[in-house]
């Protein structure tokens, strides 16, 4: 067994174990009709489905009343996975770009489903380049085999155009899950970022995940003394120390900025966000993501008359 199959196997194992099964069921139908998930609560009338009587409108209304399903539809998810210079980059147990590959074959996983289809955008210094839809195993084994290599050079497409890219191939609606670091170019600090106008279309017509990944170091400054600093997306040096306090003090300020405005534009864009980091147990944190997001779509659904 090649290492790429080791990765793909361990990878498996963990999504088996810990998440497996979390994302199946919070695909919406879109039309009324034989499903098994809730949609909207009628009055019985004769020869309606006597199992489907929700019991306690009943008796708070003194009328019988039951459910109305939706019908169910194969799912479409498309991955967009960052490898820009950015992303290789990790000071705790691994850079993000690894955990970026993870948690979207997790997600290609956790979609896996008869008739699903996930297709995956790779952006890196080869450009925007897609992977046409298959099931979910087959594009999460594709993401695990993925060449290192990849993550080198300059990127030759803003994360916008990837955006309205992606908005191009996914017709029918369904499931868009973008991961990246959300690095913005220098001198970029305050919204409305490049990418927000074409996050916003995209969740117009889909479902859509946001997956940041950051580092603990891009957060605080360790004091290391003189250190020099290169920009991974322009190649830019500058000499630094580290041991100013003001300086670090200014650097966790201007982070802490841009981590806040960053969500505050995926909220605006009516996306889902969800960060995880290099220091982090990313398979309990996507865990957690999932539960939360099927709590919140069975509250919605819940509703009465």
């Amino acid at each position: 067994m090649n290492e790429s199959a080791r990765r793909f196997r361990r990878l498996e194992l963990t999504v088996r174990r810990r998440v497996d099964g979390l994302l199946q069921g919070d695909v919406d139908g879109h039309a009324l009709g034989p499903g098994s998930d809730p949609e909207e609560l009628t009055q019985y009338r004769a020869g309606q489905d006597v199992r489907r009587i929700d019991w306690n409108v009943t008796a708070r209304t003194g009328e019988p009343h039951l459910w109305r399903t939706r019908a169910q539809h194969e799912l479409d998810t498309w991955l967009l996975v960052d490898r820009s210079p950015s992303m290789a980059f990790g000071t705790a147990l691994t850079e993000k770009v690894d955990v970026a590959e993870q948690v979207a074959a997790a997600v290609g996983l956790l979609t896996a489903a008869p008739g699903n289809r996930v297709g995956i955008g790779l952006l890196d210094e080869a450009g925007l380049r897609w992977i046409s839809p298959r099931p979910g195993r087959a594009a999460a084994a594709t993401l695990s085999r993925l060449d290192p290599a990849g993550r080198a050079g300059s990127p030759q497409v803003p994360l916008s155009d990837a955006l309205r890219g992606l908005g191009a191939r996914a017709r029918r609606r369904g499931l868009c899950v973008v991961v990246t670091d959300l690095v913005t170019p220098a001198g970029e600090v305050e919204r409305p970022f490049e990418w927000e106008a074409a996050l916003r279309r995209l969740t117009a017509r889909h479902d859509v995940i946001v997956v940041e990944v950051d580092d603990p170091r891009e957060r605080e400054l360790p004091d290391v003394g003189e250190a020099v600093f290169i920009d991974p997306e322009t190649g830019l040096q500058r000499e630094i120390s580290t041991s100013d306090p003001e300086l670090r003090l200014a650097y966790a300020t201007v982070a802490a900025q841009h981590r806040d405005q960053t969500a505050a534009a995926v909220r605006a864009c009516r996306a889902e966000h969800l960060r995880v980091s290099t220091d982090q147990d990313w398979a309990a944190v996507l865990a957690r993501f999932v539960r939360d997001r099927r709590r919140a779509a069975a509250r919605r659904t819940r509703r009465t008359p």
